[in-house]
């Protein structure tokens, strides 16, 4: 099978999870972080997922699957530990055209949820096509390892210093020599090391006075 990588704006989308013991929880702590509006069907559920329905967090029905469950529908993840169940989730969101992933059954999935690094805006994926998630699992270990939280904060300054410079009427092709020169300079290095006063002084030499950290924070609050 050869995936199309892709990211998913899923932002105010309804989305399904059915199952909500150890495996579903997960999933559903997922799709809360893309603030994604989930919907939960299982029998049994864990404390979490129990605590998030009774905070209004989600929409938690506590009954079994039905396909009406997929009306209004963008997604649907199947978490359960019943092969058949998990199999009728599958056939009927294909039926509606829907993506659908099933748990650690790649063969039932029309789509499926690599193994995550993230560090703010900075989101790396790494799937082995459902081969074997142990080593997807050991790629993400490692590459927590070499991106750190430095990538956070780089990302939200460089986003805001883009914006900026936008709404200046900056020509967009003069931004790459710009911000080569931030990476160029040693920028990650310094939010890594703590030497944001350097990192100041970088921002404006190469943007320009009001560029420095606390003012292209300020733009971002705003």
């Amino acid at each position: 099978m050869a995936y199309y990588p892709v990211n998913l704006d899923i932002t105010g989308k309804r989305c399904l999870v059915v199952g909500a013991g150890g495996v579903g929880t997960r999933k559903i702590t997922g799709l809360l972080g893309c603030d994604a509006r989930v919907n939960v069907v299982s029998i049994t559920a864990s404390a979490h997922v129990r605590t998030l329905a009774r905070d209004g967090v989600i929409v938690y029905h506590d009954r079994a699957y039905g396909e009406d469950d997929l009306k209004g529908v963008f997604l649907v993840i199947g978490a359960t530990n019943n092969h058949l169940l998990n199999r009728q989730i599958y056939e009927d969101a294909c039926k509606r055209q829907l993506l659908c992933n099933i748990a650690d059954q790649p063969a039932l999935c029309n789509f499926i949820l690599p193994a995550v690094v993230r560090r703010g805006d900075l989101v790396i994926a790494a799937s082995t096509s459902g081969k074997s998630p142990a080593m997807a699992k050991q790629l993400r270990r490692e590459l927590e390892a070499v991106y750190g939280d430095e990538y956070a904060l780089f990302l939200k300054l460089m986003g805001a210093a883009r914006e900026k410079l936008l709404a200046v009427d900056h020509a967009p092709e003069a931004h790459k020599p710009l911000f080569n020169a931030l990476i160029d300079g040693g920028m990650l290095g310094m939010i890594r090391d703590g030497r944001l006063s350097e990192m100041d002084a970088l921002l404006v030499h190469v943007l320009g006075p009001g560029y420095d950290r606390k003012s292209l924070l300020a733009e971002t609050a705003k």
